[in-house]
């Protein structure tokens, strides 16, 4: 008997930058431009040949687009998961990367949507530091980005309004196009962004319908990448995918 042939539901992979100094001490790190740490290097490199491959998790060739912050350490962590983009990159490369066999016709996009969250007078304070500040100020209670913002920087409701404006952009003008559509008909519908660790969180959460208020708390580590999808091949069914399987050939009469 044939089996009908599986159905797409394409991925929107988010990966943060690596480890930099001011990621490894808690510094909030949204308009300065700190470079990845030797080690940030190395296992950005180490999760690129993981996860990035033809019967990886990332499949380059299967990338319909790709986001990337205007911060330089999300630009250097792009180059160094050697996707196998071909054509020049929107920004002059941050350092050496290795020659790939791997194929991806993706364009590349640099958005300020994807940048960090601005930090305002919080920049490059750790956020015990900022609880001292505040208590010296009279502030009461404990502070909380997602219910607070950053004085002089972002609050929540911008931060929601510029994510929304992304997620709608990747859901209509790259997911909705191949959804429901046969995976035998070579469907490119996935979709990468490289960016922080704040915004990237926040836009778990607004992918999933929920507030920055209302949580869950997502984690993501630097260098790490996280994946969202759809329920049931559905626009209107947005779902975090908390596991995901290699893809490898299926044999079978």
């Amino acid at each position: 008997m044939t089996k009908n042939p599986p159905m797409a539901s394409p991925r929107l992979f988010l990966v943060r930058h690596g480890e930099t100094e001011w990621s490894l001490s808690g510094k909030h790190t949204g308009r300065t431009d700190v470079p990845l740490t030797a080690d940030g290097e190395k296992r950005v490199r180490a999760t690129g040949q993981a996860l990035v491959g033809d019967d990886r998790l990332i499949v380059p060739h299967k990338l319909a687009h790709i986001y990337v912050s205007p911060r330089k350490r999300a630009q250097r962590t792009f180059e160094l998961m050697n996707l196998g983009v071909s054509g020049d990159l929107p920004w002059r490369a941050h350092g050496a990367s290795e020659p790939s066999r791997l194929q991806c016709r993706a364009g590349v996009q640099v958005t300020e949507d994807a940048r960090e969250w601005d930090y305002g007078e919080y920049e490059g304070i750790t956020s015990a530091e900022i609880r001292k500040i505040r208590a010296d100020a009279g502030i009461e209670g404990t502070w909380d980005i997602w219910r607070d913002g950053c004085p002089g920087g972002e609050s929540p409701d911008q931060i929601t309004a510029r994510l929304d404006r992304l997620i709608t952009e990747i859901r209509q003008k790259w997911h909705k196009p191949v959804l429901g559509k046969s995976e035998a008909e070579h469907v490119h519908g996935d979709v990468l962004i490289v960016a922080h660790g704040h915004i990237l969180r926040a836009l778990a959460l607004r992918w999933a319908g929920k507030s920055l208020q209302d949580g869950p708390a997502f984690l993501l580590e630097a260098g790490g990448v996280g994946t969202l999808s759809y329920e049931h091949h559905s626009i209107d069914e947005p779902a975090i995918m908390l596991g995901s399987a290699f893809a490898v050939g299926v044999q079978g009469n």
